[in-house]
């Protein structure tokens, strides 16, 4: 039976396999969807399929991807179009197709049974079930046939088949055992280690500065990953200490990153992953998270540094999001493939010929010597556009002005970016996801916020109102929304949102209060982590689950602390909590946050780098909060004139708020938020009040007294408020 299936998998390569509808054609997703012609009997995850193992007591062949992943579509082509395979799993397993993107929590039990394992992980991630769900073998990429020194798939279900049928109860006690030693991993969460104190950042940033790739930027060896996160500490422990160091490693990071490979040199946005030291080979998919984090990260850096570079890029990559990642319903896209036409970056890579045929040879000439374009070429002859020379010295070497440069390479871009949109497209995941979006509305926020563009507020808002409106159901937030085509009815939106959904969504609505002042968003956001907290939160031990009790069928109920690829639920929950109890003077909010910073100490502790938007979070709990209140009317130019003041600096530790004295919702406004209460306008004039625990500074009126006060808020900044309050070990609020 093995030798069969073996052999026929390379006779279906030779042509295309037949057409065929499993259970997968209903769903929504677009990662299921491309599974549902496949000859395996696929079924979604849920009860029809869980009940017939039960029944049948057959184990469970559990596939988790999605729709981005390369390796995945590599399976599906090479195994799950298989005929010969398809009649091995439909007889002897029930096949299971998972999109990690709409049930993270399985993704997350699984992917950690796989790597207690094999000690590895990644996707695709295939795993063997018991059918009450006990994981007893797994892995991740499967070739069809015995290869880079891992099982050929079909040989490994034969064999795994042929164990069930004579000693599953072995197999039973082997699960039983994996079971309980995951349950103990993913649900024991973290331990109270009592209060943190700023020596946590401290040790945070040595692990930083001895991790630190000096030549090429980023930390440690090939693969490497976007680092927003850490930037966010850098740039945090700079401001506080005045270590040059710290601003050096995150500017020469974001440096590398900018004119590398991973970031898309024509259209805008960063690629998911760097496979060199260099930043030059990405995996070419390209993540909605990724785009949001990191422009959040280059916004942050411009205020820092106010380099050109980063403002550029932080704008770009916003551009790229509203132009190619946008629902017409308002929504954001999850991400772009990194295929086209069945190859990997083909959509974005050039040869010389190309460019100069479409430029001439003068400016084909000088386009290819700056994005470092070569006959030889990165990728079988084609190049990825990167800027392997420093762009001052490239104008200098020209002898002329790297304005004069730019002026030059733009239309060119533009010219090229054009050509390109004739290419095949890399295929699209056209599914919103809550968390995903909240991340983006954020940075869209900020964006409109520091660089003063109207149109990224507009976006940001259109987005929120969409996810207010079409993934709220009876109060419950939703994961995912997609549109079916069907005029967008309910159909498009399913499954109850985790923590991380919850707390970026409600992260965004402060930026979004923060950027338009009003009150709504901050009333959303209230409502969001009121009912996080109901649903989520840990009343044994304290700090959010992943879950609510509504997410059925589940080994263990986890509760994550570690920060991968997005900020983990309880980082950005935390986070929220702090800026709501400042905002709105919840007092409960601020002891939730700090039972959960007590309860990730030792972690961050143990391994900074596994941490570092929780540590975020730390940071903004430990040290002086600048609280920011503006007397005026929103739209009034003395009024917008402040606010460019205080977007222009770098103050990730604030909260700002506005009230219009003599509006008639001024009363509603001063009772939700008391940082706003008894604040007038002096003379007429929009007035600035800068307090620290609701104890304010003299109010100013003018642009240069705000300068100074907030320059005189820097002072204090310096040291914690666990330090100033001689130790204590507690925050004074």
């Amino acid at each position: 039976m093995l030798e069969s299936a073996d052999t026929s998998a390379s006779a279906a390569k030779k042509q295309p396999p037949p057409v065929h509808l499993n259970r997968l054609a209903e769903e929504t997703s677009p990662y299921l969807l491309q599974h549902a012609q496949n000859p395996v009997n696929w079924y979604p995850w849920g009860e029809e399929a869980l009940s017939r193992a039960r029944r049948e007591n057959k184990p469970i062949f559990l596939s988790i991807g999605y729709s981005a992943c390369h390796w995945c579509h590599v399976m599906e082509r090479e195994s799950f179009e298989d005929p010969e395979v398809a009649k091995v799993l439909n007889a002897h397993f029930i096949s299971i197709k998972v999109d990690r993107e709409e049930r993270p929590d399985l993704d997350e039990i699984y992917m950690t049974a796989v790597r207690l394992m094999t000690g590895g992980g990644g996707w695709p991630l295939n795993v063997f079930l018991t059918p009450d769900l006990k994981p007893f073998y797994g892995g991740t990429y499967f070739p069809p046939d015995d290869r880079y020194g891992r099982p050929g798939f079909g040989r490994l279900l034969g064999h795994i088949a042929e164990t069930w049928s004579k000693d599953s109860e072995d197999l039973q006690r082997s699960a039983d055992e994996l079971t309980r030693t995951l349950r103990d991993v993913v649900g024991r969460g973290a331990v109270s280690s009592g209060a943190v104190d700023s020596e946590i950042l401290a040790r945070a940033v040595q692990e930083l500065k001895r991790a630190f790739d000096s030549q090429w930027g980023g930390f440690g060896q090939a693969p490497k990953f976007p680092p927003s996160g850490a930037i966010g500490v850098l740039l945090r422990q700079h401001a506080h200490t005045g270590d040059e160091k710290l601003l050096q490693i995150a500017a020469a990071t974001l440096d590398r990153m900018a004119y590398g490979g991973m970031y898309d040199q024509l259209g805008g946005g960063f690629h998911r992953y760097s496979t060199d030291r260099r930043w030059l080979v990405p995996h070419f998919e390209k993540m909605l998270y990724d785009n949001a984090l990191l422009a959040r990260a280059y916004l942050e850096a411009w205020q820092v540094t106010g380099s050109d570079l980063y403002r550029r890029i932080a704008r770009e990559t916003l551009d790229y999001v509203l132009r190619d990642m946008t629902d017409r319903r308002g929504g954001f896209h999850s991400s772009e493939d990194a295929d086209s036409e069945g190859e990997e970056g083909k959509f974005f890579v050039w040869r010389p010929a190309e460019i100069k045929g479409l430029l001439g040879e003068q400016e084909g000439t000088l386009f290819c010597e700056y994005y470092g374009v070569t006959e030889a070429g990165h990728l079988e002859g084609r190049s990825i556009l990167h800027v392997p020379q420093d762009p001052a010295e490239f104008a200098r070497a020209r002898g002329i002005s790297l304005t004069q440069l730019e002026n030059q390479l733009e239309p060119l871009r533009d010219k090229l970016r054009a050509a390109r949109e004739t290419r095949v497209r890399p295929g699209k995941d056209d599914k919103v996801i809550a968390a995903w979006n909240g991340m983006m509305i954020s940075a869209l926020a900020r964006g409109s916020q520091v660089l003063g563009e109207e149109r990224f507020l507009k976006a940001a808002e259109r987005a929120a109102n969409f996810v207010l409106t079409e993934m709220v159901h009876d109060g419950v937030l939703l994961r995912t929304y997609r549109n079916t085509g069907d005029g967008g009815d309910a159909g498009g939106r399913k499954l109850p949102a985790y923590l991380d959904d919850y707390a970026e969504v409600a992260s965004a609505l402060i930026d979004l209060y923060e950027s338009t002042f009003d009150l709504r968003w901050l009333e959303a956001a209230d409502r969001l982590v009121g009912r996080m907290v109901t649903d989520f939160w840990d009343d044994e031990n304290g700090g959010f689950f992943y879950t609510s009790a509504s997410h059925k069928n589940l080994l263990a109920r986890t509760k994550p602390f570690y920060d991968g690829a997005v900020p983990s639920g309880n980082s950005t929950a935390t986070s929220v909590l702090l800026r709501l109890a400042k905002l709105l003077g919840d007092a409960g909010y601020n002891q939730r946050a700090e039972q959960i910073l007590a309860s990730a100490g030792e972690l961050m502790r143990a391994q900074p780098q596994g941490y570092m938007n929780l540590l975020c979070a730390t940071d903004f709990f430990l040290y002086p909060t600048r609280e920011i209140a503006l007397a005026g009317k929103p739209r009034g130019s003395d009024t917008r004139r402040f606010l460019e003041v205080i977007h222009r600096r770098f103050m990730p530790n604030k909260v700002l708020a506005l009230v219009e004295p003599d509006a008639p919702e001024s009363a509603t406004v001063e009772e939700r938020i008391p940082l706003l209460r008894h604040k007038g306008m002096i003379r007429g004039k929009a007035t600035v009040y800068v307090c620290r625990n609701l104890n304010c500074k003299l109010p100013v009126n003018d642009e240069a007294a705000l300068v100074a006060v907030l320059s005189d808020a820097d002072a204090f900044s310096n040291t914690s408020d666990r330090e100033s309050a001689g130790g204590s070990g507690t925050r004074r609020d």
